[in-house]
């Protein structure tokens, strides 16, 4: 989606989009390969623009389709976010290319020939609310580590392994103090 700054009007622009499944794929580097899929996006945004720089303020809800690390199970995510941006011209961005980013940096960005385009930060604010260790629900028991059963959906007999830290033998070795 790509907004022409120079069609944004003093009052500002009020935008509605939904992205689908497909939108997704070609966005995504390596043949849309993500580990997770959406079955639709949808958001809105404000845009208002003050001489060059130009705000841009929305909202994004979709349901992520992932699958639970310690069940295997296919679970939606429901997610909803909000954004906010900046934008000025790319003549205004620092030359310094190893200069440290900030907080305030982070909703930065530049827009070459008048064009901000917007499916990037859609992308972005949908693949960081993607978790790291996706869980179908906090109390997932996860599979039997002998047989590979569900144990959400049901039991087996077999004894759970109890796992302990190489470290605990560290545990009761005295510590000295150069005082003592």
């Amino acid at each position: 989606m790509k907004i022409s700054t120079a069609n944004i009007p003093e009052k500002g622009l009020a935008l509605q989009f939904s992205k689908s499944e497909d939108w997704l794929r070609k966005m995504l580097p390596e043949k849309g390969k993500a580990g997770f899929s959406v079955d639709r996006i949808d958001g809105q945004c404000s845009v208002t623009k003050i001489g060059e720089t130009v705000s841009v303020k929305g909202n994004i809800t979709a349901g992520i389709n992932l699958e639970c690390c310690r069940c295997l199970e296919r679970f939606t995510l429901p997610i909803k976010t909000v954004y906010e941006y900046t934008f000025l011209p790319v003549e205004d961005m620092p030359e310094n290319e190893e200069a440290e980013l900030t907080g305030e940096d982070l909703g930065l960005g530049y827009y070459r020939n008048d064009t901000i385009d917007l499916d990037p930060i859609i992308l972005e604010q949908i693949v960081i609310q993607v978790p790291i260790r996706p869980l179908c629900k906090e109390s997932c028991k996860g599979l039997c580590p002998v047989c590979g059963i569900n144990l959400n959906v049901a039991s087996c007999n077999h004894k759970q392994m109890v796992f302990t830290s190489p470290f605990t033998a560290l545990e009761k070795l005295k510590t000295y103090n150069k005082e003592n």
